[in-house]
């Protein structure tokens, strides 16, 4: 088996086990490419992405086009002479850059396709309380995420895990089925299937509008949707108490089910416990954060700042 020239395309910290994993193996990764530095943080300074960290780090080449299509990048990608282009949380390559390589280009991505498809299958799978999900590699084409499937590993997700614990978990699956596929592709055994046509779940973008707390939701959906959304970017609210709203930050609860006879979202004190009506129950907060403060528990929170009694969490 002949070892394969690769250019792997990646940004986020959850690129980098695949990475080390094809380092570790026979075949050569030929340059990375990444997202340009971002401003970030008060100060606007430029930032790099955790992939050009690695890659600085370790001594890896690496490409960073503001765009895909410049006619200097593309030629600069065919004068490598790669065999594979990987990509691994990155974005939508366009035609002149995936069709490339003479073996294809393929992408993993962090669900069992053709469930949730988009960009944030991880929160959105357990979200919806889907009891499994997994990796899939397969080849790309002109639509997102609907390749045809070259290989995929699944797994349970644990009843109280959140994001950031199965990212991690994913990361490693990822990671190995990343360079089975490789061994695969460099074998000439790949039997790749067309994804089949299902009912859509699809994974949008997290932005301010759909990461919003529903309060009058049941409580076992709440609960999944804070863990969806932990630790990165975090559910979010609006806590009215005393005439003032305050954005708010909700990192962790635990539903306990029974009758309520608030409404809900109305806040209450339950044995020192910042506990939120629902329809089917009670929340509790235990974990959250008010504007410009740090993280902090619900006992913190209430040592240290009055509730009233009419307080609540807005409804959108």
């Amino acid at each position: 088996m002949k070892p394969l020239r690769i250019i792997y395309m990646g940004t986020p910290a959850f690129a980098i086990s695949p990475l080390q994993k094809i380092l570790d193996s026979e075949h050569e990764v030929i340059a990375v490419v990444t997202a340009p530095d971002k401003k970030s943080g008060r100060g606007k300074q430029l930032t790099a992405s955790p992939i050009k960290v690695f890659c600085t780090e370790n001594n890896i080449p690496i490409l960073q086009p503001p765009n895909l299509k410049d006619e200097s990048f593309v030629s600069e990608l065919k004068e490598h002479n790669a065999d594979v282009f990987v990509v691994v949380a990155f974005r939508m390559l366009p035609k002149e850059v995936w069709s490339i390589p003479s073996k294809g280009s393929f992408n993993l991505h962090a669900s069992l396709l053709p469930k949730y498809r988009g960009a944030a299958p991880i929160h959105w799978a357990i979200i919806y309380g889907e009891e499994e999900t997994g990796v899939t590699t397969f080849f790309i084409n002109e639509q997102i995420d609907r390749g045809e499937i070259i290989a995929q590993k699944q797994t349970t997700i644990l009843p109280d895990e959140n994001t950031g614990n199965l990212s991690n978990r994913l990361e490693s699956q990822g990671a190995d089925l990343v360079l089975e596929t490789l061994q695969s592709i460099a074998a000439g055994k790949v039997n790749t299937i067309p994804q089949p046509k299902t009912e859509e779940h699809l994974a949008p973008k997290l932005k301010r509008e759909n990461t919003q707390l529903q309060w009058n939701k049941d409580g076992k959906v709440i609960e999944r949707f804070v863990r969806g959304l932990q630790p990165y970017p975090c559910a979010w609210t609006s806590l009215q108490n005393n005439g003032t709203s305050t954005y708010c930050k909700i990192h962790q609860v635990e539903f306990f089910e029974g009758k309520q006879m608030l409404q809900p979202g109305r806040v209450f004190i339950d044995n020192r416990k910042l506990m939120v009506s629902v329809q089917n129950g009670s929340i509790h907060v235990k974990r959250l954060q008010l504007q410009n403060k740090k993280t902090m528990s619900d006992f913190e929170l209430l040592n240290g700042y009055e509730m009233k009694d009419q307080a609540y969490f807005e409804n959108p």
